[in-house]
C-alpha cells in the first residue's frame, strides 16, 4: 500500500558530504512524521533524525551539527543532508513515514524503506 524508496547513498572519504533522500509512493491520505534510522555491523539500531510535518527536527547526540534533515511535503519526500562525514557513520539508513490511510476506519502507522548504503573510508 504504502512504499518508501531511499537514494543517494554511497562511498565516501572522510570529512566528506552526503545526500539521501526518500520517496514515499503508495495509497495514503497524510504523513505524519517522517525520518531516518541507521544500522552498522555489530550495532544497535538508532533513530539518526526526525522531522514534523510542519519542518520541527530532532537528531541523536552523534549527529547534531553535522547532519541535517528536511522535507518537502508537495513532494512526499524527506532527506538527509550529510556533513563532515565520520567512519562511524558507515551504515545502513533507512527512512521511515508515519502515514494515514484514505478508507475508513483511518489507520495510521510506520512504513519503512529498504535502506541504502552509506560507507565512509578513513
Amino acid at each position: 500500500q504504502v512504499q518508501l524508496v531511499e537514494s543517494g547513498g554511497g562511498l565516501v572519504q572522510a570529512g566528506g558530504s552526503l545526500r539521501v533522500s526518500c520517496v514515499v509512493s503508495g495509497r495514503f491520505w497524510r504523513i505524519n512524521d517522517m525520518g531516518w534510522y541507521r544500522q552498522a555491523p555489530g550495532n544497535q539500531r538508532e533513530l539518526v533524525a526526525t522531522v514534523t510535518p510542519g519542518g520541527s527536527t530532532n537528531y541523536a547526540d552523534s549527529v547534531k551539527g553535522r547532519f541535517t534533515i528536511s522535507r518537502d511535503n508537495a513532494k512526499d519526500t524527506v532527506f538527509l543532508q550529510m556533513h563532515s562525514l565520520k567512519p562511524e557513520d558507515t551504515a545502513v539508513y533507512y527512512c521511515y513515514a508515519d502515514s494515514c490511510g484514505r478508507s475508513q476506519p483511518i489507520v495510521c502507522g510506520d512504513n519503512w524503506g529498504q535502506g541504502t548504503q552509506v560507507t565512509v573510508s578513513s
